[in-house]
């Protein structure tokens, strides 16, 4: 497992500083561009897992890549350029603090908070009678904070968004209207390829404009839940768990090893073979989401694959 990139440590010209995400690090150059690697940390429960999955990050990188091109339409985005299977490219932006979660089904967090008596949750009374992966009424936004690494994610209501004055309410409307739009056009694509997008989450920031922008992933199964359409109402009546592709299967088999990111619990050791199955997984994901197939990339020396088509796309800018 010696060719997934889990770390990076680019020198780049004009490189004025380096942010390290759960599983991205991001680069900026001169204040203007940011060089956004997607590396192949597995992170579950806010905890960045001990090995890479190889060819995670590109699949994560280009599945973003092709729904920003198809969402861009209706919702402006940061992107510029992808140099390399695992790089993004595009404009500095501020980010909000908040991530905007949206939810068309009773799944995930949400179902574990309903099935606790919590019925309600960022400030959004859900309906009553559901089980779990039940459709909602319509779909559901369910903010949560951003945290630094290391820290969780909080849910955070829109009273609260706006009272602490986190964002405007100007900006926050906006914010709202692209996140339904994008989950309306999100369904839509996954009605077309036989999949149902159960929820997920986008991130915002504002470029140095002051235009509100789409930054970071889209409908990627790290930040997106999807469920196979063919079969899901037969499983919804016999009470049977629903066939997903997301990374929910990753949960489970940490949650079924005692582990939940909780203080004092120890992560389980990941075999060869089981951080090969994740890479599978990852694929079928890859293939169903976008409809075609997964074309590894050259992972012999990731890092100086990389760091070669980086620089020779900010030189020849």
């Amino acid at each position: 497992m010696s060719n997934t990139i889990t770390t990076t440590n680019f020198n780049f010209p004009n490189q004025k500083s380096v942010y390290r995400g759960k599983v991205r690090e991001v680069y900026n150059i001169n204040d203007e561009l940011l060089v956004m690697v997607a590396t192949d940390r597995l992170s579950a429960f806010d905890v960045v897992l001990p090995k890479g999955i190889p060819y995670k990050g590109q699949i994560l990188n280009q599945i973003a890549t092709k729904f920003m091109e198809l969402t861009q339409d209706i919702v402006p985005n940061w992107l510029i350029a992808t140099p390399d299977p695992n790089v993004a490219v595009g404009h500095l932006c501020e980010p909000f603090k908040v991530e905007m979660v949206i939810r068309g089904y009773l799944s995930g967090h949400a179902a574990r908070e309903y099935a606790a008596g919590r019925k309600q949750i960022c400030g959004v009374t859900m309906a009553e009678g559901l089980k779990e992966n039940d459709k909602f009424p319509e779909p559901i936004i369910t903010p949560t904070t951003k945290a630094d690494n290391g820290s969780h994610d909080e849910d955070i209501s829109r009273e609260a968004i706006l009272s602490k004055g986190i964002i405007s309410e100007e900006d926050y409307l906006v914010l709202e209207k692209y996140t339904r739009a994008l989950f309306q056009r999100g369904t839509e694509i996954a009605a077309s390829r036989g999949l149902i997008l159960v929820d997920t989450k986008y991130e915002f920031g504002k470029t140095k404009d002051g235009v509100i922008v789409l930054i970071d992933e889209i409908h990627t199964p790290d930040s997106s839940r999807y469920f196979y359409a063919d079969g899901y109402a037969e499983r919804q009546e016999k009470g049977e768990e629903q066939k997903q592709l997301s990374k929910e299967f990753v949960r489970r088999w940490l949650i079924e090893n005692g582990f939940q990111g909780q203080e004092g619990q120890q992560i389980p050791d990941m075999s060869d073979e089981y951080i090969e199955s994740v890479s599978e997984r990852y694929i079928e994901l890859y293939e169903n989401i976008l409809g075609e197939k997964f074309v590894k990339a050259d992972i012999d020396n990731i890092d100086q694959r990389i760091e070669k088509n980086v620089l020779q796309y900010l030189t020849s800018k």
